[in-house]
């Protein structure tokens, strides 16, 4: 069947999805290299947390706190130390989640596995999780990236 009165041709109709796959392909290979020059945002260089609300946390707890856009877990050892983590995965930056009764971090994503401590011991993820440097000043702790304290 063919109509009498058309908005535009088959021709004019070819053209215009030829035009939206190529300009959806040029987006998908574009987007990576942007992201790239133009990144996000930057790791900041120090976060202050208030030694009132961090400082009594009992061995083993976990408190999170923000570490520029990523998630940071603050942990008090058995011997009283903390240690601060980074809380992405290291194979494909997942948030991984710390699981008190195994006493280990666990990455959902692709089942990645870390001990108490964040090295690496089961999954895909290469590296352990990286660490902060904590240092205490006046009431506040300050967390650095480590080598930077």
């Amino acid at each position: 069947m063919r109509l009498k009165h058309s908005l535009f041709t088959r021709r004019q109709f070819l053209n215009g999805l030829l035009g939206g796959w190529l300009g959806g392909l040029a987006g998908l290979f574009l987007y990576p290299v942007l992201k790239f020059i133009f990144p996000p945002e930057r790791e900041p260089e120090q976060v202050l947390l208030p030694l009132a609300d961090y400082g009594s946390l009992e061995a083993g707890a976990i408190k999170n706190f923000a570490w520029g856009s990523k998630p940071g877990m603050l942990k008090k050892t058995a011997g009283g130390e903390l240690l601060a983590l980074v809380g992405v995965c290291t194979h494909l930056d997942c948030n991984v989640a710390y699981l008190p009764d195994k006493k280990k971090f666990f990455c959902a994503c692709h089942e990645g596995w870390y001990d108490e401590n964040g090295i690496n011991i089961g999954g895909p993820p290469p590296k352990p999780l990286r660490r902060l440097a904590v240092t205490t000043e006046g009431e506040n702790l300050v967390i650095r990236p480590e080598g930077a304290a």
